[in-house]
């Protein structure tokens, strides 16, 4: 896989891109990333990036020609994704992390302080996305965050293959809670069915814990969860 980042803050990128997973990934050459500053693409001479909107109003906007240039420098095909980082876009979750780790190329625009102007959304972008009802100073911050959940799904990344099917969200539930040694801790323990050795209780009591706090904490996913009976009368008993 292949992601691009058209910045006008390249740098911020150095840290997060690595180390840790991210640098492994690189590493083990599954995947390749690129910041592109597209302040270096601005028509002008001064290198304005941005203007005054048409019709008044706070701000300023980003002009299309920097991202329009930067975007035709860049060898991509028709299915590469542009992904334009907005308040406005769709949610990011984890389905669409999936999603688009299926892709060989990601080209992500971030745009700073400023909005965008509308025609870069209608002819070069194939996805809106927001991380959250919230407003951030750029959207560099929202596409490392949706690198990282994006590039530890890619085969090969993770240690253990299958651990990521059992974090929150990806099988539908909140993740169920987790212990380690010691098994007592001042008197802290470890609920015992987890020392029992049985696999079969142990794989229940961790799908009806997931149940339980995907219950309490984000209801909202149980609405498209598949739930059986077992698990309707379960969450039925433990409602508080």
């Amino acid at each position: 896989m292949k992601i691009d980042y058209l910045t006008l803050f390249p740098e911020m990128y150095e840290g997060v891109l690595n180390h840790s997973i991210m640098k492994r990934a690189q590493d083990k050459e599954i995947v390749q990333f690129n910041t592109v500053n597209f302040r270096d693409f601005a028509n002008n001479k001064h290198s304005q990036v941005d203007d005054y909107p048409y019709g008044g109003g706070q701000g300023m906007v980003l002009k299309p020609e920097p991202v329009f240039n930067a975007l035709q420098s860049l060898d991509k095909d028709e299915n590469t994704r542009v992904i334009l980082m907005c308040p406005q876009g769709e949610p990011f979750t984890q389905a669409k992390a999936e999603s688009l780790s299926e892709s060989d190329h990601i080209i992500f625009i971030c745009g700073h302080y400023e909005g965008y102007d509308e025609r870069i959304r209608e002819h070069c972008v194939t996805d809106e996305i927001s991380i959250g009802d919230f407003v951030l100073t750029g959207g560099e911050l929202a596409s490392m965050t949706m690198t990282d959940a994006i590039v530890r799904l890619l085969p090969g990344v993770l240690g253990n293959q299958v651990s990521h099917e059992d974090d929150s969200f990806s099988s539908g539930l909140l993740e169920h809670p987790q212990y380690t040694r010691p098994a007592d801790y001042e008197g802290l323990k470890v609920p015992d069915v987890l020392l029992s050795g049985n696999h079969a209780n142990i794989e229940k009591w961790r799908h009806e814990q997931s149940l339980l706090r995907t219950q309490q904490r984000r209801p909202d996913l149980l609405e498209s969860y598949p739930l059986t009976e077992a698990d309707k009368r379960f969450l039925n008993d433990n409602k508080k």
